[in-house]
């Protein structure tokens, strides 16, 4: 491979997330809007400066087109699920119940916004936490940007041990970890440990956005044990059972902050009539009817059913083993662009199983939602075609914008131009590349929208570095998981997700905007910690 690491050739590697990030960020466009420049972008540098050929970018293309269906299999029932639910007047029971069980405000938006989508993130992912926390918190009274940003920063932290440890057997696949196993046990250490530090971070923030210092200081108590727990047990499971790492904590975390609920400190009225990301003028929960005889466990009864689902297909594993055996994927030749860029051939690319696949757990969870509500007559039926309708025309927008990011990190990986800006990245700033290898993780998961994603690409060219660099490889490797779980906060799909299901597409860019500096400071700390301890 003959392929040139130039400033010139780096500049147009950056240049489709730079502009992409302007415009989201600088210009306020919604993502629907400015996804589709990057990809031009992106598109062009490969074809006239990376000396890509029709057939390479056409593979690039499709396998773009399927990771956005594997995608879209999620955003379309989680919408529906929400539909089901929103239409049934639920919601608005499951608010009135939660401040009648949960006094204290602060505490009501953790549970949800913090905990509760890291407890889905431990057993599902695929922005099925986002989309599910954000409209609950929605009908908590929060505004609808923080609604989303909040359960973005609060499920991140999951994000490489959870969904069973999908992106973490990823990391291990991608560095051959597996036959380290002195190195393979570090490395989960010290993820877990820079993992724990961003956990802790964004239950402080989340409280800071509530109330600044007064939220933390009431918030403060009821995060350190969480996050004791979350971040802690993760930790100490990294050495022990790296599949049930980020959800056997979680699950205790959820049990725990409800029995907050009893303490002296948490078990009275309490809120800021002040905070900036609540909506004291929201008239709903005055306003509206809703069925008064709905119990809160009624009203969330969807939600028991998607969890009891996945918990059945994912921890069963003759039944998961049973499911997993159709599979659909896609097959690829080999490519390669004039500067002997290869994309090796894929035989089997990233096989949908649709049987244990989080989309269907979501739509039987719907289902069984529908027919619930249907049945103790909080649904009519002719409300079907409205949630059908509703789901539908909301799946476009985030369904076009996911596309055009997808296959933009997909020409961009494919055309080599993510390989040249890692490269470029290592080789300039040598050994102070430690302090920023977070921030590649971070990329990674940015630009395809996931965790998993960005281990796998970036998660050897990690390791080589290290060993160049002649520095310790599982914590540059850890410090890789690590910036991508940051990463995950700041995913487009997962923004896309929650914006619209909070009502605001279109506004990703003031999303994105609060998100980023967030994710960039947390991302360099960890990344510091791995200088210092180098």
């Amino acid at each position: 491979m003959n392929l040139p690491i130039t400033i010139g050739m780096w500049l147009l590697a950056v240049l489709p997330i730079v502009l992409l990030l302007y415009l989201m960020v600088g210009r306020g466009w919604g993502a629907y809007k400015a996804a589709p420049v990057g990809l031009v972008i992106a598109l062009i540098s490969g074809l006239v400066f990376y000396r890509a050929n029709l057939p390479l970018i056409k593979s690039e293309i499709l396998k773009g087109a399927w990771n956005t269906l594997s995608v879209l299999l999620v955003v379309w029932p989680a919408i529906l699920l929400y539909e089901v639910v929103n239409e049934s007047k639920a919601f608005i029971v499951f608010r009135q119940e939660l401040k009648r069980l949960t006094p204290n405000e602060l505490l009501q938006i953790l549970a949800i916004g913090w905990v509760f989508v890291s407890f889905l993130q431990g057993i599902t992912g695929f922005g099925v936490p986002v989309a599910v926390g954000a409209p609950i918190l929605l009908g908590l009274g929060v505004k609808p940007l923080y609604a989303v940003i909040i359960p973005l920063l609060g499920h991140a932290w999951a994000g490489t041990f959870g969904t069973l440890a999908v992106a973490w057997d990823a990391l291990v696949l991608q560095t051959n970890l597996l036959g380290m196993p002195e190195q393979l046990l570090q490395t989960g250490l010290w993820a877990g440990l820079f993992i724990w530090i961003y956990n802790f971070s964004a239950a402080i923030l989340i409280c800071w956005f509530y109330g600044k210092w007064e939220g933390v200081k009431k918030g403060i108590p009821a995060v350190a044990l969480i996050s004791l727990i979350q971040g802690g047990g993760q930790l100490l499971l990294t050495q022990v059972n790296t599949t049930l790492a980020a959800f056997l904590p979680a699950t205790i975390g959820l049990v725990v902050i409800l029995l907050l609920n009893r303490t002296k400190a948490y078990g009275t009225t309490w809120n800021l009539e002040t905070s900036p990301i609540m909506d004291r003028q929201d008239s709903r929960e005055s306003g509206e009817a809703y069925p008064k005889e709905m119990s809160m466990h009624q009203a969330f009864f969807p939600y028991y059913a998607l969890t009891l689902i996945t918990l059945l297909v994912l921890l069963i594993r003759p039944l998961n083993r049973f499911l997993s055996q159709w599979a659909i994927s896609l097959s690829f030749p080999e490519t390669q662009t004039g500067y002997g860029f290869i994309n090796p051939e894929v035989i089997g690319y990233s096989p949908i199983t649709p049987l244990t696949h989080a989309g269907l757990f979501l739509l039987l969870a719907a289902i069984i939602g529908y027919f619930y509500y249907l049945n103790n007559g909080w649904l009519e039926k002719a409300s079907r075609q409205g949630i059908l309708r509703r789901s539908i025309q909301k799946t476009i927008p985030p369904g076009l914008a996911i596309l055009g990011f997808i296959i933009m990190s997909r020409i961009m990986g494919g055309t080599g131009q993510t390989y040249v800006l890692a490269q470029g990245i290592a080789t300039t700033l040598g050994l102070s590349y430690v302090i920023f290898s977070p921030l590649v993780g971070l990329l990674g998961a940015f630009m395809t929208s996931s965790n998993m994603s960005s281990n796998i690409l970036f998660g050897g060219f990690q390791l080589t570095i290290a060993e160049l660099l002649g520095v310790n490889g599982a914590k540059i490797v850890a410090a890789q998981t690590a910036g991508g779980t940051v990463g995950t906060a700041l995913t487009p799909g997962s923004i896309v997700l929650g914006a619209t299901t909070a009502g605001i597409m279109g506004q990703e860019g003031k999303i994105l905007k609060k998100l980023l500096p967030i994710g960039a400071i947390l991302a360099l700390i960890i990344g510091l910690l791995v200088y210092i301890s180098m």
